[in-house]
């Protein structure tokens, strides 16, 4: 199984990125899926997921409103389309999976797939 994260960049503050994640060895089309961030110096934390047969979303609260998270089930990929970004969103951006039946989780350790990182970064 892998993951293929990629579209991070350089963007001006109130600009937007879109994020993609390409999953390879099986599909992911109910699977829980989330991206998560890691800035310098800080922890890793939880942005967005996408979870079950009915795609449920969920978001951080400092990004609700301006990011969303979707899966193309076909292309068995997962984005995160990013609008109104602002310099604290400046990070590593990583996606993630949870094997197969298990249910939406916020902490990176309940993950066990991860991609390789993308790198935004957001100019004031």
């Amino acid at each position: 199984v892998q993951l293929q994260a990629s579209g991070g960049g350089l963007v001006q503050a109130g600009g937007s990125l879109r994020l993609s994640c390409a999953a390879s060895g099986r599909t992911f089309s109910t699977s829980t899926m989330g991206w998560f961030r890691q800035a310098p110096e800080k922890e890793r934390e939880f942005v967005a997921g996408i979870a079950g047969l009915w795609s449920s979303t969920y978001y951080t609260d400092s990004v609700k409103g301006r990011f969303t998270i979707s899966r193309d089930n076909v292309k068995n990929t997962v984005s995160l389309q990013m609008n109104s970004l602002k310099p604290e969103d400046t990070a590593v951006y990583y996606c993630a999976a949870r094997a197969y039946g298990r249910n939406w989780s916020r902490y990176h350790s309940d993950y066990d797939y991860w991609g390789q990182g993308t790198l935004v970064t957001v100019s004031s």
